[in-house]
């Protein structure tokens, strides 16, 4: 069973950036009430999109300069990365249903360039 991997500042390139599948990076941080919300739907997107999918999770307390570098500016916010390069974002506690959607919209090869 697939769980969400950690990512931070120093591993951030090599597990997000330069992967060969989408990303969705969960930023979030301890104290978000609406973070502990999605929490669980995060970790059930991470078993339903095993190998079509990579789910991540930052916190932005302990990793400020990629949640800075991003202009991520409330938690929680879902980043949609595909070759390097973030490409959709939903900021705040989405249902799951419409994570889902912009998932198989992404995991289809849609990219907006």
């Amino acid at each position: 069973m697939s769980e969400p991997i950690h990512v931070s500042d120093a591993n951030f390139k090599s597990e997000v950036l330069d992967s060969t599948v989408p990303v969705l990076v969960d930023f979030w941080a301890p104290w978000c009430g609406p973070c502990k919300v999605i929490a669980p739907v995060i970790e059930e997107l991470a078993k339903e999109y095993e190998g079509k999918f990579k789910i991540a999770k930052l916190n932005t307390d302990e990793n400020p300069n990629i949640a800075m570098e991003y202009r991520i500016m409330g938690i929680p916010t879902l980043g949609i990365f595909v070759n390097g390069q973030m490409v959709d974002q939903l900021v705040g506690a989405y249902p799951k249903p419409n994570i889902v959607d912009k998932l198989n919209y992404y995991s289809q090869g849609a990219v907006k360039n």
